[in-house]
This record gives C-alpha cells, sequence and structure tokens, in this order.
C-alpha cells in the first residue's frame, strides 16, 4: 500500500518565486533600480534574512533586472 502526504516535493533549489515577484513589481516601467531601492523593498516585502544579505552586499549603484535577477540567484529576465 501507498502513503499519500501533502508534502511538497524536497528539491535542492530555493523557491525564488518571492524574490522574482519582487523584483517584477520593482522593475515595472523601470530600467535600472539602485540598490538601496532594491534593499528598501525586500524589507517591506519582509523577504527572508539570507536574501536581505545577499542584496545589502551588492555594490553601491543601479542595477538592471537581468543583473539583479542574476546576482541574487531569481528568474526574472
Amino acid at each position: 500500500m501507498i502513503a499519500v502526504t501533502d508534502d511538497a516535493p524536497v528539491t535542492d533549489e530555493p523557491d525564488t518565486r518571492r524574490l522574482d515577484d519582487l523584483l517584477e513589481d520593482l522593475y515595472h516601467g523601470q530600467e535600472r533600480v539602485s540598490r538601496s531601492d532594491i534593499y528598501r523593498r525586500a524589507v517591506a516585502a519582509e523577504l527572508p534574512a539570507d536574501w536581505l544579505t545577499q542584496i545589502g552586499a551588492l555594490p553601491e549603484g543601479e542595477y538592471s533586472v537581468d543583473e539583479a535577477a542574476d546576482l541574487l540567484g531569481g528568474s526574472v529576465t
């Protein structure tokens, strides 16, 4: 007999949907956004501490959505 559970499948890849949603919203109508703006919005969105640490570690400057996604591990392009 096979047991059926409601547990989500276990994967090694982090769930980046919240990060992707944040980036899509943040870059709507914008070509480049500053690191401080990305960080501010991430804090307001209550993203996990590890993402806040990654964003805070980015060099000061402006990033395109592709650059931000690549550096932070998101999949928005």
